[in-house]
């Protein structure tokens, strides 16, 4: 090891034992949390340690409760135990860790510990590399040991998203929209709404989940203006051991890129292929709004400051869809995300110039299946409903009925992000709810997720602003 880096070591192991021994009063100086609506509101502030260990120690049950989904999930969607993401999270992403974060997370692992947790800095550092290690790092792995492998390269999300701006929009501002897919055990915890004041870079509003340290569905705002978003792209192939985790540079590029090309110059160095996504950028101090389609090996970028861009796990560009998602087929209209590419450009086309907030929420809650020219929630509507599929999704082995689809909503528009609000919804966008007891009656199929599936109650979509506070007893927050 380099002396530059011992000497790095030491300090850090000087920090950490300096915070240990301060009272957890001092170090939650400044940090609260509350629940509305179905979220969990979490204003963290300071350095590095200090937002890591307010987020440990606030949120402790919620990340052990979150900790366990993946533990549980793990045998049955990777084949592995969670021992082996404990051992890759501390073998594989830790190096490449920046320092900043490093600290963040040892921070987390420090709160959790004042609280009474078993969990450590390997389980933390696991669950916010969990999609890297599942969906890439395995694939990578069987392949240099000559396997043929049971991990091929699956998209781990199944989000869907526009961004639009100029002519497209009402006033001319830009909105951006998101609903997080995924499977229900995962995103009814996925509902907090994090308020992030660093001592350096740029104070964050975002959703995510406990004890990660990005939004990991990427849907935020920043104070120098920017609007974020992205969706997962289809089958994406390709990994870097030797590269900058993504949830480190989703992270950074939330909180230091001031305009879009700093945003992608930030997401593209070190790019470890890990959790690959469409990004939808908007830049509200100039109306710009950007398309960064960021694969392994080809990462293009568009820019526009009139129209739209649609995402829904859909790769657009042509070197893309050869190189980094070679088992996506674009003109295969049954799967879902090329069923919800066609509904997305016809809601665009519909609405062209007059999208606004309420429209980008009936976007996320719209149930058409264009394969089958119905009304259909389901597993193709951009309100994802895969546990109502009879036949799941081949394209990414999902069984039918499975129990997953859009958990959240969000949207905003550069007003909104002027004040840093966002409108979010937790639960499916279009206001159903998912109730486990019947459920797993109907389907003792998945009699394995008991444990963790629980009811995924809608709540009201419900505006969140920064530095916000419970809202009075017996009030709802207005939109």
């Amino acid at each position: 090891m380099r002396l530059s880096a011992l000497l790095f070591a030491a300090s850090l192991t000087t920090v950490f034992a300096a915070s240990a021994a301060a009272a957890p009063g001092a170090r939650l100086q400044n940090a609260y949390k509350f629940h509305e609506a179905g979220w969990t509101y979490v204003h963290l502030q300071g350095t590095p340690e200090q937002i890591g260990f307010q987020h440990g120690y606030l949120l402790a049950r919620e990340i052990e409760d979150n900790a366990r989904v993946y533990q549980v999930e793990a045998p049955h969607h990777a084949q592995h135990q969670w021992r082996f993401f404990r051992d890759a999270a501390k073998s594989v992403l830790w190096p490449h860790v920046e320092p900043e974060y490093q600290q963040e997370l040892q921070g987390i692992a420090e709160g959790l510990k004042a609280r009474g947790s078993k969990l450590d800095l390997w389980d933390v550092v696991a669950l916010n590399g969990y999609l890297e290690i599942a969906e890439y790092y395995l694939p990578w792995l069987d392949a240099q040991h000559g396997k043929m492998s049971a991990h091929e390269p699956k998209a781990p999300g199944k989000c869907s998203a526009f961004i639009a701006t100029g002519s497209a929009t009402k006033g001319g501002q830009i909105v951006i929209a998101h609903s997080n897919w995924s499977s229900y055990a995962e995103g009814e915890r996925w509902t907090i709404v994090f308020d992030i004041v660093p001592a350096s870079g740029e104070r964050i509003l975002m959703d995510g989940m406990p004890g990660v340290i990005t939004s990991e569905d990427d849907f935020g705002i920043n104070a120098a203006g920017l609007m974020i978003t992205e969706t997962t792209l289809p089958m994406a192939k390709g990994f870097d051991p030797n590269g900058i985790p993504e949830f480190d540079r989703s992270r950074k590029a939330m909180q230091y890129a001031t305009s879009i090309d700093e945003y992608a110059a930030i997401m593209r160095k070190g790019n470890n292929g890990g959790y690959a996504n469409s990004w939808l950028i908007g830049d509200r101090k100039t109306g710009e709004i950007g398309y960064l389609e960021l694969g392994f090996k080809n990462t293009p970028l568009k820019k526009k400051k009139d129209g739209y861009f649609v995402s829904s796990n859909f790769a657009w560009d042509q070197a893309v869809i050869r190189d980094d998602t070679p088992g996506f087929d674009p003109n295969d209209p049954e799967s879902t995300m090329n069923a919800r590419h066609i509904r997305a450009l016809e809601f665009m086309k519909q609405h062209y110039g007059h999208l606004d907030t309420a429209l980008a929420e009936a976007y996320l809650s719209d149930h058409y299946d264009t394969y089958e020219h119905r009304i259909d929630p389901g597993k193709r509507s951009l309100c994802g409903h895969m546990e109502t599929s009879p036949v799941g999704e081949k394209v990414w082995d999902d069984p039918p009925f499975d129990p997953e689809g859009a958990v959240t909503g969000k949207v905003t528009d550069s007003d909104l992000a002027a004040k840093m609000s966002f409108i979010g919804r937790a639960g499916h966008p279009c206001g159903q709810s998912f109730v486990a007891a019947p459920f797993l009656a109907a389907h003792p199929e998945f009699a394995w997720q008991k444990p963790i599936l629980h009811d995924m109650i809608a709540g009201p979509w419900t505006k969140f602003t920064a530095d916000e506070k419970p809202a009075p007893a017996g009030e709802r927050r207005s939109r």
